[in-house]
């Protein structure tokens, strides 16, 4: 895995990604989820092409359901772009990379 993904937590949420300087893209995945996996390989891609403009962190729902639940993720993979600690945008399953890409660039 990337060096470039940062695997956060409920407790490291705040800090990590509302408190961030640059624009964070959170992946809710779980490990039993397919979709999940599949889509993993092109975000680490996105990580290094993206470096320096927008973090890339994956948040594990079944570990962490409450911020989960806060941000009513409610299928996976849900990816959230985090501006000054809001939710700007969210894409909701599975998608290719050149879509994740564009929903990245959008908020640059």
């Amino acid at each position: 895995m990337s060096d470039l993904i940062k695997h956060i937590s409920d407790a490291s949420f705040e800090d990590d990604v509302l408190k961030a300087e640059m624009p964070v893209l959170v992946d809710y995945w779980a490990e039993w989820c397919g979709p999940c996996r599949a889509i993993a390989p092109a975000l680490e891609e996105l990580a290094a092409k993206y470096e320096g403009k927008v973090q890339i962190v994956k948040l594990n729902v079944d570990q962490n359901n409450e911020t989960a639940s806060k941000y009513d993720i409610r299928g996976i993979p849900t990816l959230s772009i985090f501006k000054g600690g809001e939710v700007v945008q969210s894409l909701s399953g599975a998608r290719p990379k050149a879509e994740m890409s564009a929903f990245i660039e959008s908020h640059l």
